[in-house]
């Protein structure tokens, strides 16, 4: 009931808003029928948050984990029929459940009575998606309903087979989805219901981007997806700078490709058109062996034959070259930046073989610079211009790129702030002090969160059509100090040795030092600190991270600070196996506090229908709660008792007359 102490000054002076409030209810009833099914609302339990860091376009074992809700569905249908089905027909159950329409059409060509497979299948299904719906509402469910089987899926919900008084009821009706033939098309669409109940929130810690095969597979899975966010990581920046047409970004995008064979994101994913690139460098490089550019293989499943693995060098070399080009022109741009000492090829001696780095002259592996003018090495070509014009007009062109970005924008930030939980990819850049470290953009000094905050309106802007053009080409050109910048807090490190990891053997011009917040997060008090700045408040808070994998095989704990901080990149990514021993983790935000799962490395998406591969998940509980933790003790609970509060007020303006109904 509202409460007494609303006075009349009040109502008055929120008349306005109560009149406009009073639409969607009407009267009375309308709105204590609201009140109390939002009041009910608060008291369900938690919805369950998955968090996931660093995909690094590893599709096939990104959509499995989201198939299988990093295993919560296996231990759910385990709950319901550990004691009545064998371990093989609850892999079977399970595997159904994740790749439905696949598995139908196995069971289809091997089992011989079909309709009674459907009869017994479809009660199980009906069973684990009771549960998996229990947390929620009957409206929220009603809208997650597929719209062909709504009503039918609603009825099968709230109706147990277990009343004798129902049990024709609840049998004529699954005898009728067999008998009509839909059987296979509601299998498909209780298996994908289950699936979306299963994780309520999806929290992207960034690099959907990078050496993976699938990032634009993953990015058109989750623009379908029904509720999710990002906080962008470096290697996302990097794609969207390339989208918004800088010119550097796009050259490093398509040098990365090239270093690991990944064009099927290039090529298939987005339709940039390679063969310009691929002429210019065969000419130019004809005679090079191009032997350091070799791509690396991280799957030997997609490794080329040695023709294509040769003109893969070459292009990866072609565009490499025109990278420290382009990224040169920038820090002369630039000065603010400061980052001039990154211009590299000023000190670079061809003709004697050799490159001056932080003063001291070091020895090429590779002394071939066909298109560099020792006078002007950072000139480009009339080649090369035509050519990196070509690409910005296929990347710019290219709609499912544009409209992956507008998802990026729409879904992302910087950071995130989400029932006490502070996100964010990679740093928050600090000094040795612990003191948040300044950052000069465009003008403004900021730090923490007006830094991340900033940096954001920096990356919107350059998607902005209406923006002032200087403004809006600045915005894109910084782009590329987000990728690279020593302050950036998606990189936060001394330099990024492209050059000398190419051309100079010497591995003491390849260290990258980090920055001061990889080295001082680990302490319970900066992280208590940081959160402050950020005002993330509640009694269990939490920093969660990706960016650094953990190298759980040499013991490393991804959980720090007196389980404050949480490291989340486990290496989805195949060329993190073998230094983090596993392959990717899930953090799972439920009820009752947070789980860690960690991944076995995935085999493929054709075993798991097979043969019921599953993933091998092992789960580290990190932090319980001491009571199970409701609707009201989120952030939607605190958005729930405002709508309470005001619909209370609305209340009362009826009664008293301020508003009639």
């Amino acid at each position: 009931m509202p409460k007494q102490t609303i006075s009349n000054h009040s109502i008055n002076a929120d008349l306005r808003y109560l009149k406009l409030l009073s639409r969607d209810f009407p009267s009375i009833s309308k709105v204590t029928t609201e009140i109390i099914n939002l009041e009910a609302i608060l008291h369900l339990p938690k919805p369950t948050e998955h968090f996931l860091a660093d995909l690094h376009g590893e599709n096939e074992a990104f959509q499995h984990v989201l198939r299988n809700a990093s295993g919560n569905i296996k231990r759910k249908v385990k709950e319901i029929f550990g004691n009545t089905l064998r371990e093989k027909e609850i892999r079977d159950l399970c595997t159904l459940i994740y790749y439905p329409k696949q598995k139908l059409e196995l069971v289809k060509q091997n089992d011989t009575d079909i309709s009674d497979y459907y009869q017994t299948i479809l009660n199980q299904l009906i069973a684990v998606c009771r549960s998996v719906s229990s947390k929620y509402t009957r409206s929220k469910v009603r809208k997650s309903l597929p719209s062909e089987f709504a009503y039918i899926i609603e009825e099968l919900l709230h109706e147990s087979s277990d009343d004798r008084n129902k049990q024709a009821y609840v049998g004529v009706i699954i005898q009728t989805i067999i008998g009509t033939g839909r059987a296979s098309g509601f299998v498909e669409a209780i298996c994908e219901l289950i699936q979306r109940l299963s994780i309520d929130q999806l929290h992207i810690l960034g690099d959907i981007f990078d050496r993976g095969p699938g990032a634009h597979i993953i990015m058109d899975t989750l623009t379908n997806y029904h509720n999710w966010d990002i906080q962008w990581g470096n290697h996302d920046i990097l794609w969207m700078g390339a989208a918004a047409g800088n010119l550097t970004c796009i050259a490093s995008v398509l040098r990365l490709s090239f270093r690991y064979a990944n064009t099927q994101t290039l090529e298939e994913g987005y339709g940039i058109n390679m063969v310009p690139l691929a002429t210019f460098a065969m000419e130019t490089y004809s005679d090079d062996s191009c032997k350091v550019f070799y791509p690396k293989i991280e799957d030997p499943n997609r490794k080329p034959n040695e023709k294509t693995c040769k003109l893969i060098a070459q292009m990866h070399k072609a565009i490499a070259i025109i990278q420290f080009k382009l990224e040169g022109a920038l820090y002369q741009k630039h000065p603010e930046w400061n980052m001039n000492d990154r211009a590299l090829l000023f000190d670079l001696n061809p003709a004697e073989g050799t490159c001056k780095v932080d003063g001291v002259t070091y020895e090429l592996t590779d002394t071939n610079f066909p298109t560099i003018d020792p006078e002007n090495p950072y000139e480009l070509t009339v080649e090369e211009v035509e050519l990196i014009e070509k690409l910005r007009h296929s990347f710019l062109i290219s709609d499912h790129l544009q409209n992956h970005v507008q998802q990026l924008l729409q879904h992302g930030s910087m950071y995130g702030i989400y029932n006490s939980n502070l996100l964010f990819h990679a740093s928050v850049p600090m000094n040795e002090d612990g003191s948040l470290k300044v950052l000069n953009i465009e003008g403004q000094n900021v730090s923490g969160r007006e830094m991340l905050d900033r940096i954001e309106q920096m990356v919107r802007l350059a998607y902005d059509e209406e923006a002032d053009h200087v403004d809006r080409e600045r915005a894109i050109d910084y782009f590329w100090y987000l990728w690279c910048g020593p302050n950036s807090p998606l990189f936060d490190k001394s330099k990024m040795s492209t050059f000398e990891r190419y051309f100079i053997a010497d591995k003491a011009t390849h260290k990258e030092e980090k920055g001061w917040y990889y080295k001082l997060r680990d302490d319970a008090n900066i992280c208590d600190e940081l959160m402050n700045a950020f005002g993330v408040r509640g009694k269990h808070r939490h920093i969660i991270n990706g960016h650094v994998p953990v190298r759980a095989m040499n013991g490393e704990n991804p959980i720090k600070a007196d389980g404050k901080l949480m490291v989340i990149d486990g290496g989805f990514a195949k060329a993190y196996h073998d230094t983090t021993g596993i392959a990717g983790y899930t953090l799972v935000y439920h009820s009752r506090g947070f789980q860690l799962v960690q991944h076995a490395p995935f085999t493929s998406t054709d075993e798991a229908i097979l043969n019921g591969t599953d993933i091998q998940s092992t789960t580290q509980i990190v932090e319980m709660m001491g009571h199970r933790a409701m609707v009201n003790d989120t952030d939607k609970g605190a958005e729930l008792r405002e709508q309470i509060a005001d619909l209370e007020k609305l209340l009362v303006a009826y009664r008293r007359g301020f508003i009639k109904e």
